[in-house]
């Protein structure tokens, strides 16, 4: 039934310059990015560290075939919400599908594992690009206030993914995968009711939401200052927010003809239903890996292999580039991934060229722009696993508490194993990552199997060597753990994100204001710079090979400049440029251009994979090993965005010109 409470969307009251609707929108979205990034935060250490025990190569394939699909799929969502559904439906069924999905993770099961991973990647289809589509809607055409209202949207998206690594991912990490993937599903289904609930109830979720994780992230967080402050931050940020969209919705909620149906009901909702459960299998086998075709006595696939194996041993490293490109682009989720785009793409550029000159050249920048955002992404999406390895084996986390002197030579101590010890021998041993994470899980079992505290630290057997003098010591609870750093985008997001809608409000009033492909240029060129202070911190690594947490983190602000350069643009853009009778269909494909980029970045990752054959037990290597090759791709991705950056700089005032900023918006 339609909310009273809720008036036409002519009629929708605003709240600080916006419409009412757009709170509801970011905290159901906020919930949502909570639940999405709380388990990309583990998934790369899930099936590392977890039962499943893959190498790198494996879980960076899976992890790239599961991120890609999971943007594949709002293509056909957004097509199926444009002529059946409507958004407002579509937006409930990917909140259903991806509430089961984290459910399902929380079993321990190769066959559930993977059946979650499918619900998920159809849930997304569903979700991402209608709950954006409603945003657009809540602005009258031509509103100058569109581009700040996605920003502010955007903020619920980094809020939402700045508290899931700091909640889902250290439980996850302290206390055990399922309770991390459990809290994910709390998250969602506190969104789908924010969404689906009358205004009043509303209000209530908002706040006990907000209330209630604003104590968690007091009460589960490491003796850690900067842990400490960051958790507080982020409180305040919820608790702000909440108060802020409490407060606009006294003034009314989503209106209720926004992202009904344009026939006034759905249609074919059994159909579509139907074909959502003959897909979640397909979409399983698909993230599996499996092989469609075995090269056991195959003479196809023998012959398909053996041309990869030739490209590989071409002269120099673009043969293995090219080879390393084939073996992915050839696996079952890469035809997946071509085949759909050369369709869905090939079906936008023809319905492209049937449009009136100012419709068809203002397609052609949105085209022109999702390629180059699909760029952006590929090079950005290293954070859930490449970046994500290296915060773990190769940045130093740990606030030291005491260090090995030289009268502790030739002694035994007793110490809580951290970081700290990684590189240093034991003995006649080097303590790798490998053997720390082992003494962890042992520990973490033994606890739960006596009932005892799963956070008391525990201690080991250290035979001190000469190498030793100035290792440091420390508590187990003086290390942070590498999945909190997933926060560090989202958190930059909340600090810079007013500044840069303030800043580009400040210029429109001056019509000083960069078009999008502009902002694109620099979103890019920026990208580059922030991997490129990845790469100046494993030049300036130590001894051991640790780098300092100040690279890591002056590299993820810079990516985050980018971003609001171009991500919040990008949507907005999307919306106002594509022909209305298309905009859901036309914000399916901006997310299809991701899901390929999501594949390039899982295969750009392969080249920093550092474990060995899957099936026999992990080693990873101590960091003085590993921070050289983290480096040398971290640099050539610099380079690659900011060439990128510079090229997209060259056609933007063509781009601008085709944009038709001073037309009227075709209603077409």
């Amino acid at each position: 039934m339609p909310d009273p409470f809720s008036p036409p969307a002519a009629e929708q009251r605003q709240f600080l310059g916006h419409p009412t609707g757009l709170f509801v929108l970011f905290f159901a979205e906020m919930w949502e990015r909570f639940s999405y990034y709380g388990m990309r935060a583990l998934l790369v250490f899930y099936m590392l560290k977890g039962f499943l025990q893959y190498n790198d190569a494996r879980a960076y394939a899976v992890y790239g075939a599961y991120t890609s699909l999971v943007y594949m799929t709002p293509f056909f969502g957004g097509l199926l919400a444009d002529r059946l559904l409507g958004a407002r439906i579509a937006v409930i069924i990917g909140g259903v599908l991806m509430a089961s999905g984290h459910l399902v993770m929380t079993f321990q099961s190769t066959f559930l594992f993977y059946l979650a991973l499918a619900l998920l990647i159809t849930r997304n289809g569903f979700f991402k690009p209608n709950i954006s589509a409603i945003v657009g809607q809540l602005y009258a055409p031509g509103s100058p206030k569109r581009d700040g209202g996605f920003t502010i949207f955007y903020m619920g998206v980094n809020l939402g993914a700045s508290l899931s690594p700091l909640i889902c991912g250290y439980i996850g990490e302290r206390y055990g995968w399922h309770y991390g993937f459990g809290l994910a599903t709390i998250g969602m289904l506190i969104g789908l009711a924010i969404f689906v609930m009358p205004t009043r109830v509303t209000q209530v979720l908002i706040g006990a939401g907000a209330l209630g994780t604003a104590f968690s992230l007091f009460y589960f967080r490491p003796e850690n200052v900067a842990a400490i402050a960051t958790n507080v931050i982020v409180a305040i940020a919820l608790l702000a927010a909440g108060a802020i969209s409490i407060a606009a919705l006294s003034l009314g909620g989503i209106p209720n003809e926004a992202g009904r149906p344009r026939s006034g009901r759905p249609r074919h909702l059994p159909a579509v239903l139907c074909g959502i459960a003959v897909c979640v299998p397909l979409f399983a086998l698909f993230v599996s890996d499996f092989s469609i075709v075995r090269s056991d006595g195959n003479p196809l696939r023998l012959m398909a292999d053996q041309t990869i194996d030739h490209v590989k041993s071409l002269s120099g490293g673009f043969g293995e580039v090219v080879g390393i490109f084939l073996t992915q682009i050839t696996k079952p989720a890469g035809v997946l991934l071509v085949v759909t785009g050369i369709l869905s793409f090939g079906c936008l550029i023809v319905e492209t060229f049937r449009l009136e000159r100012i419709a068809r050249q203002r397609m052609y920048v949105v085209l022109v722009l999702t390629f180059f955002s699909m760029l952006f992404w590929a090079f950005f999406e290293q954070a859930g696993s490449s970046i994500n390895n290296f915060t773990d084996r190769n940045v130093d986390r740990v606030a030291e508490s005491g260090a090995v002197t030289e009268d502790q030579v030739g002694t035994t101590i007793r110490i809580q194993p951290t970081q700290e010890q990684l590189g240093y021998s034991n003995g006649d041993l080097v303590f790798t990552l490998s053997q720390l994470d082992k003494l962890r899980e042992e520990h973490r079992q033994n606890s739960k199997a006596n009932g005892d505290d799963q956070q008391a630290s525990f201690l080991i057997d250290w035979q001190v060597s000469a190498d030793n003098v100035g290792m440091g010591i420390a508590g187990r609870s003086d290390e942070l753990a590498a999945s909190t750093f997933q926060a560090a985008n989202p958190l930059f997001i909340l600090l810079f994100g007013l500044l840069f809608t303030g800043l580009w409000g400040f210029l429109g009033a001056r019509d000083l204001d960069p078009a999008p492909p502009y902002k694109f240029a620099l979103g890019l060129m920026q990208l580059g710079l922030g991997f490129g202070a990845f790469w100046l911190g494993t030049i300036y690594a130590d001894s051991r090979g640790m780098v300092s947490v100040a690279w890591l983190l002056a590299g993820y602000m810079l990516q985050t400049t980018g971003e609001l350069c171009l991500s919040p643009v990008g949507l907005s853009m999307v919306t106002k440029l594509s022909p209305k009778i298309l905009v859901s269909t036309v914000m399916g494909g901006w997310f299809l251009a991701t899901a390929f980029s999501q594949y390039l970045a899982a295969i750009i990752c392969q080249f920093t994979g550092v474990s060995g054959e899957e099936g026999v037990e992990q080693t990873i290597p101590p960091p003085i090993e590993t921070v050289n090759v983290y480096g040398d791709v971290f640099k050539q991705i610099a380079v690659a965005a900011i060439v990128s950056g510079i090229v997209c700089l060259l056609l933007a005032p063509l781009l601008k010109k085709w944009m038709h900023e001073d037309e009227a918006e075709s209603a077409s």
